[in-house]
């Protein structure tokens, strides 16, 4: 039997590439915690860069702008370029960056720095997927997903809190010059293993307006806008929603999250292949109602956690199912714009989303941050369940 099969002329392994797959989640992570390390160095990094902290947090704002900023444009400039060169210089550009901010100790060079680190995260969030799509075989194209997407829920659970630690014992510098190595060594590990792709002929490519309106594509992104908004307008505040709630253990509640993402992100990888459709709807399912479940009976510490786990389950998958649908629906050679739209709706979400969260913490009280989600997450279980013919069938297209 062979082990190969036929992608448009290229070759293809029928199981999964894990070397180049690995790699790829390994690029997912650099980019994650390159984006939110200063998060976390907030105190280390003020008196070096002769500034106060919350300018010191503007270095994670500039590279979150410039990463919603460039995904579209940059990918559309790009797109006709063979991908893995265009891979290794954005995993060199994430080197660049990083080794600047370890050696600078000027404020505006650093900023300027992570300018440059979020444009290189906006065009490699949408490579990503399209990558893996292009690896395999149709029918393994959301379990690839799930392998190089689980990059991710590492380095939120893992990467980020290593990253803080790492600079209590050697310094936030080195912090960074660990990252810059890492971004390197990717780059052999990427030249070794992962494919080469030619880019899109020019008779080929099809303008970002028309991919966005692809059969199934606004019922995607409107998904991910709705799912996002709802999700931050609770995760963005849950250090005063837990204090409201009587509990006050944020940490506990946020490792109790962000463990119980990577379950659902091994669940997924199980079920995306076979019934990403009804995976997703349960997913969203869950996220409603653990918002309604916050939203009454938070102030009981046994449901706020089990609310709290569940949630991460449901959330941990649903990038995955959401990004699955988009590559299916766009098809992997226009994969790259579709994601570069997704990323900006992405982006969008997170920004919304936080805005109405403090909007509503403002007025109303951490209590009403549940039933402001809650609605939200069911727009998104309701598109979901309307989008039965192009944007999540019932039965998946093995095109």
């Amino acid at each position: 039997m062979s082990t190969t099969s036929m992608v448009k002329g290229t070759a293809v392994p029928s199981s999964l590439p894990w070397p180049g797959l690995l790699a790829l989640s390994t690029a997912a992570f650099t980019a994650v915690v390159t984006e939110l390390l200063p998060a976390g160095l907030l105190p280390r990094m003020a008196p070096a860069l002769g500034v106060p902290e919350a300018r010191v947090g503007f270095l994670v704002t500039g590279y979150a702008v410039a990463s919603f900023a460039a995904a579209i444009p940059v990918t559309a400039l790009l797109r006709g370029l063979p991908r893995r060169p265009v891979l290794v210089g954005t995993l060199l550009g994430f080197a660049l960056s990083n080794a600047v901010v370890a050696l600078s100790s000027s404020y505006g060079l650093t900023f300027a720095a992570r300018l440059v680190a979020g444009v290189m995260g906006g065009t490699l969030w949408a490579m990503l997927a399209g990558y893996a799509a292009r690896m395999v075989p149709a029918e393994r194209r959301g379990r690839a997903i799930a392998v190089v997407l689980a990059g991710i829920t590492l380095a939120l659970s893992l990467g980020v809190p290593a990253g803080t630690a790492l600079a209590d014992v050697v310094g936030w510098r080195a912090a960074f010059g660990l990252l810059s190595a890492l971004a390197v060594l990717l780059v052999g590990w990427v030249r070794w293993r992962v494919p080469g792709f030619p880019g899109e002929a020019r008779g080929e490519r099809v303008p970002p307006a028309r991919v966005a309106l692809l059969p199934g594509l606004p019922v995607i992104l409107s998904v991910t806008l709705f799912l996002l908004l709802g999700h931050q307008v609770l995760y963005t505040y849950i250090a005063p929603f837990t204090e409201h709630a009587g509990f006050g253990r944020t940490d506990v509640v946020l490792l109790v999250f962000g463990a119980s993402t990577v379950a659902g992100i091994w669940g997924t990888g199980l079920l995306v292949d076979r019934r990403p459709r009804a995976t997703l709807l349960g997913a969203l399912a869950l996220c409603a109602a653990v918002m309604l479940a916050l939203g009454r009976y938070a102030d009981v510490p046994a449901v706020l956690l089990v609310s709290v786990a569940l949630w991460g389950v449901a959330f941990g998958g649903a990038p995955t199912l959401i990004q699955t649908a988009l590559v299916n629906a766009s098809g992997p050679a226009a994969s790259d714009v579709a994601t570069s739209l997704q990323t900006t709706v992405y982006n969008a979400g997170i920004a919304g989303g936080s805005l109405t969260g403090g909007v509503v913490l403002g007025s109303l009280g951490a209590g009403a941050l549940p039933w402001t989600a809650l609605p939200l997450v069911a727009l998104a279980l309701t598109a979901v369940a309307l989008g039965r013919r192009h944007a999540f069938p019932v039965v998946r297209s093995r095109a």
